[in-house]
Formats: C-alpha cells, sequence, structure tokens
C-alpha cells in the first residue's frame, strides 16, 4: 500500500467512527423548569420512589423545552388515570401538525387499546386510519413500559414487552418532520428517556402499501373548491357543481384514501362542509359493477348526472357504519350501471367531525379504463 492510500485511510478512519457514534441518550429531568404547560395543570414530585411528572386532566398539551426530536427512540414508564385517553406527541412542530400515539385506557386487552394518528391542520385523523390501531396490554396503577422507535416514516411501539412490537406503522402521515415531545391526558410519566437518532434498525424508507398492486381503486379526482353548508340545511341540488365550478386534481394516497382533510383541513367550530369529487371510468360495454366506498362524514352519488347512493357515517350516531364510524371500504357497496364509453362519477362529501374523505374501489376491473 502506497504512503497516499494510507494517508487517505487514515483520514477516512476517524470520520467513519464519527458517523458510526451514536448521540448519548438523554435521560428528561422530570422538573417544572424543562417544561411548558398550563399553570396548576402538572405536578412533579417523587412517586414510587422516583421523580414523576402528574398530568392532572388538562387538554392541554405538556410540552418539553428546548428538543427538536426527528428520528430515534422515545423510552418513558406511565401510570394512566385518564377513564378515556394518555396520548404522547413527537415532532410537534405546533398544536395542529403533529405524530400522536394513543391509549384508550378503558380498553385495555382491547382491539382499539392503542393508537397512531396523525395530527394535520388541527384535526386528528383517528377516523381515517383504523388499521393504525391494536391491542395492547396494561394496567391500571401500575408502571407501564412505553417505547416508540421513529426513523424516516417507520414508527413501532412496544408496550410492557420490547421484543415484540403492539403497532407497525408503515407510513407516518402528519406533514410535521421534527419538533418536541409532549403529553396529556391524565396520566403519571417517569423514567423519560430520548435517544436521538437511535433506530434499533428500522428502515426510514416508507413501508409498501399492497393497495398498490390492485388497479381497481379509483385513484385519480377532481376536487371543487370548499363550500360552507347553510344552517340547518342537510343538502339541496342548488349545492351541486356547475359548469363554471374550477376543479383541481387530487390524487388517492396510501390505502387508496382520497385525504381532503390535508386539502381543506376541518373546522373547530363545527361548521358543517361541502366538497366535490368527480372522476371518469370509461367502460368498452354496458356493465353493471359493484363500488365498495367508506367515507366520512356523508356522502351523495351520482353516476352521469342520476343518484346511486345517499348514506351518512356518523361517529356515535345509530347511523354510523363499520367499523365504528371510520372511513374503511366496509363502510357500503352499491352498484354503478356502466354505460358503454365514458361515465362521469361524482361523489359530494360532508364533514363536521374530525377527518373527511373517501376510499373507493370497484369490485373488478375489466373492460374499463379509470383516471391516472
Amino acid at each position: 500500500m502506497t504512503k497516499t492510500a494510507i494517508g487517505l485511510l487514515l483520514c477516512v478512519l476517524p470520520l467513519c467512527a464519527l458517523a458510526q457514534k451514536k448521540k448519548a441518550a438523554i435521560t428528561v429531568p422530570l422538573q417544572a423548569a424543562n417544561w411548558d404547560f398550563t399553570p396548576n395543570t402538572v405536578e412533579f414530585f417523587t412517586y414510587k420512589s422516583v421523580p414523576a411528572m402528574k398530568i392532572a386532566g388538562s387538554k392541554d398539551s405538556v410540552v418539553l423545552k428546548n428538543l427538536d426530536f426527528k428520528d430515534g427512540t422515545i423510552e418513558y414508564d406511565m401510570e394512566p388515570l385518564d377513564p378515556y385517553f394518555t396520548s404522547m406527541h413527537f415532532r410537534r412542530g405546533s398544536r395542529e401538525e403533529n405524530e400522536c400515539f394513543y391509549f384508550r385506557t378503558a380498553a385495555a386487552g382491547q382491539e382499539a387499546a392503542v393508537q397512531y394518528a396523525p395530527f394535520i391542520a388541527g384535526i386528528n385523523l383517528w377516523d381515517m386510519l383504523p388499521e393504525y390501531q391494536n391491542a395492547a396490554w396494561f394496567e391500571k396503577e401500575k408502571w407501564n413500559h412505553v417505547k416508540l422507535v421513529i426513523s424516516g416514516y417507520q414508527l413501532r411501539v412496544y408496550v410492557n414487552d420490547t421484543l415484540h412490537p403492539v403497532l407497525e406503522v408503515p407510513r407516518l402521515e402528519s406533514n410535521s418532520w421534527h419538533g418536541a415531545i409532549s403529553f396529556d391526558g391524565q396520566v403519571i410519566i417517569s423514567n423519560l428517556v430520548v435517544k436521538p437518532d437511535q433506530t434499533d434498525g428500522l428502515s426510514a424508507q416508507e413501508g409498501v402499501d399492497i393497495t398498490n398492486n390492485d388497479p381497481k381503486y379509483l385513484r385519480k379526482w377532481q376536487i371543487s373548491p370548499l363550500i360552507n353548508m347553510p344552517e340547518k340545511i342537510d343538502f339541496s341540488t342548488a349545492l351541486l357543481p356547475g359548469k363554471d365550478t374550477p376543479w383541481e386534481t387530487i390524487r388517492a394516497e396510501r390505502r387508496g384514501l382520497v385525504n381532503i382533510t390535508r386539502k381543506y383541513g376541518s373546522t373547530a367550530t363545527r361548521t358543517r362542509r361541502l366538497a366535490w369529487l368527480k372522476t371518469n371510468i370509461n367502460a368498452a360495454t354496458d356493465q353493471v359493477r359493484k363500488m365498495n366506498l367508506g367515507f366520512s362524514d356523508d356522502v351523495w352519488v351520482l353516476l352521469n348526472g342520476k343518484y346511486v347512493y345517499i348514506d351518512k357515517n356518523t361517529y356515535g350516531s345509530p347511523i354510523m357504519k363499520a367499523p365504528e364510524g371510520r372511513c374503511a371500504l366496509e363502510n357500503s357497496s352499491f352498484n354503478l350501471p356502466l354505460k358503454k364509453g365514458d361515465n362521469e362519477l361524482l361523489i359530494g362529501v360532508a364533514n363536521d367531525f374530525y377527518g373527511w374523505g373517501i376510499v373507493a374501489q370497484l369490485d373488478k376491473f375489466i373492460d374499463i379504463t379509470t383516471e391516472k
């Protein structure tokens, strides 16, 4: 080996060692000076022989100061107090834009005990992402160990078992890529440790979306401007789009979801709003195709100007669809009587509760062409 080659090698080795060196783990002090919170809602004390932070019912998040988190591992112990929810937020760009993992504290051991959901435009998209929940076993009046591994697009969550994840998210969905860490809901937190860039080998690339292999999903749509619904009006034909309605292209995201929340957000005032979606289906012959439609919250479906389906999927009401008022293909199915040639499919989608959008899938992809 030449002297030049040896010299270059000696220069490269320290750089490699530096690149491979892990950032030090951060044991977060559970002291008031390190957190932003609403006065009189958080108590810092010694609990079961360890420093602890008790959040006593404020709906406002308790935000860790001076840490901009992107990728790595977050571990903590928690004892739930809230009978409903306790949440942990990461990559918190703001209260409106962040990633969220939470416990349904009354549902320990049940299929919906834990869930991941992004906050987009201030809206928790739990109702649009039913696949991101799972069973988990945890107890009240005891410490439960929680570990989150975040790497690029992906998330793994462990609860009381650091070998087997209770939740795996192949693609994180929020618009925020870095930010603070925060907690909310009635809970006691201890032993909070953040390990920047330590991701246990979890890939930063998004995982496979197997629906990409299914041509039956309707993926390319045109979307109308937002319409604020008149008070006390459920629907009126006057709200139908006209010849002069401007349209923009909107494409389905993963799992075929046309995510209107990402386009138009939602509203804190619960004002009812409507947007129209349209697409074209070209049929080689006259035929009837069944369409599976997931939707939130209300839809009016017209094919070639004629109504073929009208329904509501309002969470908490007797009319909500399986699964529990969430947007999923199980919500509904109906026939589309396609004529030979072009067919205009028009869907009005109204929203007054959390996220909104649709997933549309035909039963067969035979002798038809859809927008791509």
